[in-house]
């Protein structure tokens, strides 16, 4: 079958080409027909125009003068007709030569071309051995992993696997059923019921409905914490319409998002949807008593940005007063060291590096922590473990 379809391709692509050699031969043929017998006619008309005149003048008499009339004629019709043909002979030859070679060459340039870069004595790989090997091909790949499902229907583990797969490539009806078989033979976890839930959400073009904010609370049930669950959770209570609590919601998680993380944007915009301030609620605000209240917070969004930006800076000096009496608040020197970081304040987050390390030691877990933190935020830490 392939060498009749390449024959026939062949035959298709030389007929394509040889087509304007053939017509052009036609044209050709008729037009130097049609030149050359105007030439040899313009000549012998001038010569029967000059035995006209001899006639007339005496020079030659009636009867040499009708032999000589014929003879022009004769030498007329026998010399165009002559080269007409030889004319016509020649370009037909040429033109042949040459869709000829057209013809031959293109075929047998083909085949030479195949015969030195490809692979003509190796056969088809059949559907089993390319999915035995199927490199860093995506389709190849999720065929062999339903493949080996449809075998093995009980393998929780493929599923779970096959689950994210599946939502990454948009197709949501598969990836929803994968996830529903791993929870199934494998359990809840904070991962599966999270991705469940973002295919119904997906699926129901953004809308988190019932069944996708019970699998969210759930997932945040077995890991407290979880960005993404909280986030959707706060989306589900601002579609109900319940701003107040959606709008609690966004400032938490923008309180306990660490700098830079990359959903700060989006929660941001929920929360001024909702009629909350972010530049108050990323404040970090101290775990000792003497918080602000949500009465507070809701004072301070009516405020003006400078009267807002002093109350701010004044919560971080009462935060920071607060540690220095009470320094084994590990969590508060890590707000501390944020809040002076989102201030630009550099010295008084140095100061805070220093005073916190006092506490937490650098060889141990918790001041290994604060190194890191001051250096993710750019605080210098030179001299301060000295």
């Amino acid at each position: 079958m392939f060498w009749i379809l390449v024959a026939i391709l062949t035959a298709a692509v030389a007929i394509i080409l040889t087509h304007p050699l053939m017509r052009s031969r036609q044209d050709v043929v008729v037009d130097r027909a049609v030149v050359d017998r105007e030439g040899e006619v313009a000549v012998y008309r001038d010569q029967l125009a000059e035995l006209e005149r001899e006639r007339a003048s005496g020079l030659i008499g009636e009867t040499e003068a009708e032999y000589a009339r014929a003879e022009i004629g004769r030498r007329l019709l026998t010399a165009a007709s002559a080269r007409s043909e030889h004319d016509t002979a020649l370009t037909a030859r040429r033109h042949n030569v040459i869709a000829t070679l057209v013809t031959a060459a293109l075929p047998v340039t083909g085949l030479c071309l195949y015969l030195f870069m490809g692979s003509p004595n190796h056969p088809d790989m059949p559907l089993e051995a390319r999915l035995e090997n199927p490199g860093s091909d995506m389709n190849l790949l999720i065929a062999k992993a339903e493949r080996h499902l449809a075998q093995n229907p009980q393998d929780g583990n493929g599923w779970d696997v096959l689950a994210p797969i599946y939502f990454k490539t948009m197709r949501l009806g598969d990836a929803e059923m994968a996830y529903r078989n791993a929870i199934r033979l494998l359990g809840d976890s904070p991962e599966r019921l999270t991705g469940l839930a973002e295919t119904l959400v997906t699926a129901n073009q953004g809308i988190v409905t019932q069944e996708a904010q019970s699998a969210f609370a759930d997932a945040e049930k077995l890991r407290p914490g979880n960005p993404r669950a909280q986030f959707y959770l706060a989306l589900a209570l601002e579609q109900a319409g319940k701003k107040d609590e959606a709008r609690d919601a966004f400032a938490a998680i923008l309180k306990a998002s660490p700098a830079g993380a990359p959903w700060i944007p989006l929660v941001k915009a929920h929360l001024e949807a909702t009629g909350g301030d972010a530049a108050v609620a990323a404040a970090p605000m101290p775990e000792t008593p003497g918080n602000p209240t949500a009465e507070d917070i809701e004072a301070a969004n009516a405020m003006a940005p400078e009267d807002r930006k002093a109350m701010i800076a004044g919560m971080v000096e009462s935060l920071d007063g607060k540690l220095r009496e009470q320094p084994d608040n590990f969590e508060g020197w890590m707000r501390l060291l944020r809040s002076y970081a989102m201030l630009n304040n550099e010295s008084k987050a140095k100061e805070a590096l220093q005073n916190g390390l006092k506490a937490f030691p650098p060889a141990g877990e918790q001041g290994k922590r604060l190194l890191a933190l001051a250096q993710q935020l750019g605080i210098p830490a030179e001299g301060v473990t000295q």
